[in-house]
């Protein structure tokens, strides 16, 4: 409630006429938080209008009101130019963008055209990243081979790192008072969407998470954590993964690779589209296109188990 009265404040003592990008840009990220985004957010938020203000001041753009189509035009083919590929440039645009037109909203200015108007977002290829490999994930598997506690914990986190299809601050979000280790329920409070849902393991990741709770002396906390206790993070779990890949001799598997593995080995032992929707915690559908590439055999297998001349009875 303090951030909103803060962001209304500061808007009813600025104008249009007064205000400058940076005036209006810090008030936006108020009103971001006063709608309380997450952390994660509001930082990326910060990240991609911060270069563009600079951008902006390089070329005398001081003013909202001073934006033209081709500014941003052309500040699209600077992002080009140094570097940012097509995704990059795209989520810039989609920033800079709900930025003024939140703007637009919020001083309803008169005589003053929105420039996203008339310009186009870059275009990306929708081309979908590979899933890590069920051969990789054997490999690893066989590197965890003691009854120590790292080999154990690691097992279990691999396993269910594939079986949940959580993505990886979901994951190490979870508590010990989230699970359920007979039923094989996972009570997911940290999600992107702010709603919880539950993920569920099968028999295989149940039995490496039983076993793997044997080392634990409290049942509350975090579940993934170090072997002093302290929870695991992103970076230790992105380093914990490239050093099994590397023990195991195979390429490093991305931790969002995980995610893309469940999605399509789900679709391809027939689970229907909205069931892996809730699972994966995605609010469009159009997202599961992302995770959909399939491999030449996978889409051979699904012709001969489908193909329309064949099963004529």
């Amino acid at each position: 409630m303090e951030t909103l009265i803060k962001s209304q404040r500061i808007i009813s003592e600025i104008s249009d006429q007064d205000a400058n990008l940076y005036i209006w840009a810090d008030a936006f990220i108020i009103d971001r938080k006063a709608q309380n985004l997450s952390p994660a957010t509001i930082k990326y938020y910060k990240e991609k209008l911060g270069p563009f203000l600079k951008y902006c001041e390089r070329n005398l753009i001081k003013f909202v009101t001073q934006l033209t189509a081709n500014d941003i035009r052309e500040y699209m083919l600077h992002l080009k130019d140094t570097g940012h590929n097509p995704g990059g440039c795209h989520s810039f645009f989609r920033v800079i963008r709900a930025f003024i037109n939140w703007w637009e909203t919020e001083i309803e200015p008169d005589n003053w055209k929105n420039p996203f108007q008339k310009v186009k977002p870059p275009k990306v290829s929708v081309e979908p990243r590979d899933p890590v490999k069920i051969e990789t994930i054997d490999s690893m598997l066989e590197t965890c081979n003691s009854n120590t506690y790292y080999d154990v914990r690691d097992a279990a986190l691999i396993l269910m790192l594939a079986d949940t299809g959580l993505r990886a601050s979901e994951f190490l979000s979870v508590d010990l008072e989230n699970i359920d280790p007979i039923k094989g329920e996972i009570t997911v409070i940290k999600t992107k969407s702010k709603k919880y849902r539950v993920a569920f393991l099968g028999k295989k990741s149940r039995k490496a998470l039983r076993k793997y709770l044997r080392f634990k002396i409290a049942n509350q906390g975090p579940l993934w954590t170090k072997k002093n206790g302290e929870r695991l993070d992103y970076f230790g779990l992105r380093s914990l993964i490239r050093a099994r890949a590397k023990k195991a001799n195979v390429a490093g598997p991305s931790l969002h690779s995980f995610r893309r593995f469940f999605a399509i080995q789900c679709l391809r032992n027939g689970m229907d589209i909205f069931s892996l929707q809730t699972l994966m915690g995605l609010s469009d559908l159009q997202i599961l296109r992302v995770y959909l590439k399939q491999s030449n055999e996978g889409i051979k297998n699904a012709h001969i188990r489908n193909g329309p001349i064949d099963n004529i009875s």
